[in-house]
């Protein structure tokens, strides 16, 4: 194409995102019209994708990892032909809009991932790598490469600076994930001036440290000279950044390059300066010249033709070979196999019981020979998450088929990674640690229920009963900081077979993300019952008489509460005992189920947990609860002092 043609599709980027921002009132200029020299050789050049149909499994995927640059991305989706119309960039932020703030996954066509959050769609890329990897290893075969996408994406220097990045890209260089290519938006600046008040570390020397090929563009703006790195990149096995010097605020002669260029718009008088300097008309706003709109809609035919063509591969492979595709074809359905109920173990009734992170080690190796696609591992806490995969390798750089992930002690990218691994598809992917720790993960959970993300997340030691490790690993708060996240289901299961039962409902909720909290204590396993149990949140273990008063618990408490309400029936006392391992299951349930665990007219209600007890007042009068910090002892001293006794929850029951 013509040098003018080209430069003029860079600039219709520039300045549909600057007048989007400039209508909105809100937004960020700077970024999008620093790096779309940057955004056009990857989307013109390099990306693999189809406008009319933005879930082909065949596609790359595109990051814009610095999220506040969003219309950016949105600039890039209605110039190329995606569901996203010059109305929806004229309601840039607008209430009801399919253009927000920042990305998000499965509102607008074409977004692969939700960022906004620095450091998260660099981590999450490296999940996207790994379960590609992890595909590619086990379906691929010589001259049938059916997986192979590449990884791009456009990270910034307050991406760089998040702790998550990181950890991610560690990681990702220890696995030599060369699927990853990052272009880094370089452009010294950060909201509160020069990225030298905080950021003066040598970033290529840190890469390179970390595994990764490092490329260096000296002018951010040049095009073939970052087609070119590009294609280097492919050709590498390490994960690459390629570092592009830029001017954040390109064009706008008194603001490009400073810190006001960021996160505000240019003003009317800043933006037609902008356009006069590099010779774009100052009306109308949102112009796209008729020959640059042509150019870009090419990405319609050209995507067409490439997933035709993958198809066409496809359907070789899956003559070829027959199982191997219908496998792949399966898992990228996201459809599970008919029978993987059946490999749902079942435990006995036990006095004794274990632990439900160990139920929980039993589940995942039962149903895994039945479910291939499902993988994950631990922060570094396998022996105690009980998160391993027997039978499997690691997931490792010369064995990228292994289902056991060592995410190390990086509790923020495994979260990040695990929801990279679910977005991409054709896996179900886990990562375990304390519950104590969720805390270093809250963003990550929070961005995979916001977005939908079928992750699922293991958290074990779920309460004081650890015991002697102490205060600053035993959870108090952590549970009700879990419930109180929109579209997180959080089961706490009782006994072993409501463990089972809380995976099965894991497995199969693909609308969000759930999270397993478990003991490292033994819990007794209770007899086994024909009635519903973990899928309604919350049902009726037993009933010592018709019930007068109702105990509830979640999780290791229901065996305490259990005793209790036979020591009040020994004394005369009509009891109902209610499991409650999920607030929000039994809140899907519909009104006739709820009343018939919790009716109306039982208000003599107590709710036990060993944790914080604050939202347990919406079904109980009274709750014992821990509204402290723990202590070093053993767990059966810590429930005895901080009255997690028979003897307290009847007294309390009694005073109902």
């Amino acid at each position: 194409m013509s040098p003018d043609l080209q430069t003029r599709a860079i600039n219709t980027l520039r300045f549909l995102s600057a007048d989007g921002v400039q209508k909105a009132n809100s937004g960020h200029p700077g970024l999008p019209m620093g790096t779309a020299a940057m955004a056009y050789t990857i989307w013109t050049r390099h990306l693999r994708h189809n406008p009319r149909n933005p879930k082909w499994a065949g596609r790359d995927r595109f990051i814009l990892s610095g999220g506040h640059g969003s219309m950016l991305l949105y600039s890039l989706l209605h110039v190329t032909g995606y569901d996203v119309s010059l109305d929806d960039l004229k309601n840039f932020r607008q209430w009801g809009s399919i253009t927000p703030g920042h990305p998000e996954y499965g509102l607008t066509p074409g977004v692969e991932v939700t960022t906004g959050p620095l450091g998260q769609g660099f981590a999450n890329g490296v999940g996207m790598a790994i379960a590609a990897s992890h595909l590619a290893a086990i379906f691929n075969q010589r001259g049938h490469e059916i997986i192979d996408p590449f990884i791009y994406a456009i990270v910034t220097d307050g991406d760089l600076m998040e702790g998550v990045t990181s950890e991610a890209a560690s990681l990702a260089g220890h696995l030599s994930l060369g699927r990853l290519i990052y272009l880094y938006d370089d452009n010294h600046i950060s909201i509160d001036g020069s990225t030298d008040l905080a950021f003066t570390e040598d970033r290529a020397a840190r890469f390179r440290s970390y595994g990764w090929q490092v490329l260096m563009v000296e002018d951010g703006n040049d095009v073939d000279v970052i087609d070119k790195l590009i294609q280097e990149a492919k050709a590498d096995p390490r994960p690459s950044i390629i570092m592009c010097r830029t001017t954040i605020g390109f064009g706008a002669p008194n603001r490009q390059g400073t810190s006001k260029a960021h996160g505000e718009p240019l003003g009317d008088e800043e933006l037609n300066a902008a356009k006069d300097n590099l010779g774009w008309p100052k009306e109308p706003l949102f112009f796209i010249p008729d020959d640059v709109l042509e150019f870009y809609h090419e990405a319609v035919d050209h995507g067409r033709e490439l997933e035709f063509d993958w198809k066409t591969r496809f359907d070789g492979f899956v003559r070829l070979f027959p199982a191997l595709g219908a496998e792949l074809q399966r898992r990228l359905n996201g459809e599970l196999p008919n029978d993987w109920e059946s490999a749902l173990p079942t435990f006995p009734t036990d006095a004794k019981g274990m632990g439900t992170r160990v139920a929980s080690g039993k589940t995942i190796n039962a149903i895994a020979p039945k479910l291939p696609e499902l993988i994950g591992g631990s922060a570094d806490l396998a022996p105690s998450n009980n998160t391993k995969i027997d039978g499997s390798p690691a997931f490792q750089k010369d064995s990228y088929q292994g289902r056991n992930f060592h995410f190390g002690v990086r509790e923020h990218v495994m979260g990040s990674v695990v929801n990279g691994m679910s977005v991409f598809g054709g896996v179900i992917p886990y990562g375990a640690t304390f519950l104590v720790f969720a805390d270093y993960m809250r963003a990550t959970i929070r961005l995979a229920a916001l977005s939908h993300y079928p992750s699922i997340f293991i958290f074990t030691h779920d309460s004081v009963g650890l015991g002697e490790d102490g205060p600053t690993h035993q959870p108090i708060e952590q549970l009700t900081s879990l419930r109180i996240i929109p579209n997180l289901v959080v089961i706490r299961p009782a006994d072993a077979n409501e463990t089972v039962q809380a995976w099965k409902v894991a497995i199969e909720r693909r609308n969000g993300p759930t999270v397993l909290a478990l003991t490292r204590q033994n819990v007794p396993t209770f007899e086994l019952s024909n009635l519903p149990t973990v899928e309604k949140g919350a049902y009726v273990l037993k009933d010592f008489g018709t019930p007068e008063i109702i105990l509830m618990a979640s999780g290791s408490e229901v065996g305490l509460i259990l005793e209790s309400a036979q020591k009040l029936a020994d004394e005369g006392k009509s009891v109902r005992v209610v499991s409650f391992p999920s607030w929000e299951l039994f809140e899907k349930q519909d009104e006739a189920y709820r009343e018939s665990v919790l009716p109306k007219n039982i208000q003599k209600r107590l709710a036990v947990e060993a944790g914080a007890g604050i939202g347990w007042e919406r079904y109980a009068r009274s709750v014992i609860s821990i509204e402290r910090y723990g202590a070093s002892a053993p767990a059966k001293v810590i429930f005895e002092k901080l009255g997690f006794t028979v003897e307290n929850v009847v007294a309390k029951a009694k005073e109902l």
